[in-house]
């Protein structure tokens, strides 16, 4: 077992999971084990729990309770405690934590009771809550998470968030819009939704860290069975690069599918959201200046995002098919968005949009989830 003083990994780090893959044991059911009679430590551990969310099980031992702690879907060791769990059945997410940085005994105590890696506080205290909270919130799979960008303004890109939304969550899926433009206008008042309590973006403006999702999806207002996180009408406030990971971050945790509605610039809140996206949809007017704007703004996208693809809005002008405009952009093609009759009326009588399965919108994002949802709630290419 090598690693830091502050964690010793036998194997991999926190960060080398899988994308669309969730951290933890999805299998196991329980509360998180603590085991400890060093009084400071469970202070310690007991504060991170209650940040975290979670509801611990505390022995001073191996506990009598047949399974608890195989059951448990995190089981954190003190120190002082090592020797007394010496037998314990082998099995992952045991973590033996204390506070002496310099104790070399450290790493044969952990490989006695089969801890995966070694934490000392108050350095690990970050990753500790994190776990924890993956402990709290269960482990699902990460929601399969898209972007649609406009390619020029004008393009109808949040109309097609909102449908891919509505359709979604017209599905049964668990579905999160998230509106990252902040010029836009508000998504929530695309859905009629702006009167919806909840909270918006101005809340979550200094988030750093972990957000928990549950939290996040609970205090968000619903509207046509999604939740949605959307401005407020206030002054326009600014949502940091730190904030922008975070919330999403929460959002993908939950499962399900998660829609983020982009702006054309790319700057450093922007370029985060990109980073968490399996999929991104660039929406190009089927006009040939519509086509020139879309190649600048692609090329900007394709610096942080690799999957991104050109649906094609009608009507068409003389000349131009999905085909040719696609491979103009070098972009694979995710389709073509035929105009909407009524759409604007629809609008205004507070249908959002998609709400007609059988409208061109509702046909599109339909068969958009069933190419892209596999089985296990994974991204297909």
């Amino acid at each position: 077992m090598v690693g830091s003083k502050a964690s010793g990994w036998s194997r991999g780090t926190p960060d080398e999971t899988p994308r669309g893959v969730a951290r933890g044991s999805a299998d196991r059911n329980g509360r998180p084990l603590i085991v400890t009679e060093d009084v400071e430590l469970l202070d310690d551990l007991l504060r991170l729990c209650a940040a975290a969310g979670a509801e611990p099980e505390v022995h001073h031992k191996i506990p009598d309770a047949r399974g608890s702690w195989e059951r448990a879907p995190l089981v954190l060791v003190g120190d002082d405690a090592a020797d007394r769990c010496r037998g314990a059945t082998r099995r992952p997410g045991v973590m033996l934590v204390g506070r002496d940085q310099d104790d070399p005994a450290v790493w044969q105590r952990a490989v006695e009771i089969g801890a995966e890696c070694v934490l000392r506080l108050p350095d690990a205290e970050g990753w500790i809550a994190d776990r924890l909270a993956d402990a709290a919130e269960g482990a699902a799979e990460h929601a399969v998470t898209v972007g649609v960008i406009g390619g020029r303004g004008g393009a109808g890109a949040s109309t097609l968030a909102c449908a891919l939304a509505v359709t979604a969550a017209r599905a049964g899926l668990r579905t999160m819009l998230v509106d990252a433009d902040p010029l836009g206008g508000g998504l929530d008042v695309l859905l009629g939704g702006e009167r919806a309590e909840g909270r918006r973006w101005p809340d979550f403006a200094a988030s750093k860290g972990r957000v928990a999702g549950t939290a996040l999806e609970e205090s968000l207002p619903r509207v046509h069975d999604l939740s949605v996180l959307s401005w407020d009408r206030g002054d326009t406030v600014t949502v940091g690069p730190d904030a922008m990971r975070s919330v999403l971050a929460a959002a993908r945790r939950r499962g399900g599918v998660v829609v983020v509605d982009l702006p054309r610039r790319v700057d450093e809140p922007v370029a985060e959201a990109l980073a968490q996206l399996d999929v991104g949809l660039l929406v190009v007017p089927a006009e040939l200046r519509a086509v020139a704007a879309a190649e600048r703004v692609a090329s900007m996208v394709r610096m942080v995002l690799g999957d991104l693809r050109a649906v094609v809005r009608g009507p068409h002008a003389a000349g131009l098919d999905d085909a040719w405009i696609a491979e103009a952009l070098g972009l694979p093609l995710a389709g073509e968005l035929p105009p909407e009759p009524g759409l604007s009326d629809a609008l205004d009588s507070g249908d959002p949009p998609g709400s007609r399965a059988r409208g061109p919108l509702g046909v599109f994002c339909a068969a958009f989830w069933e190419r892209a949802l596999g089985q296990d709630g994974g991204a297909r290419t």
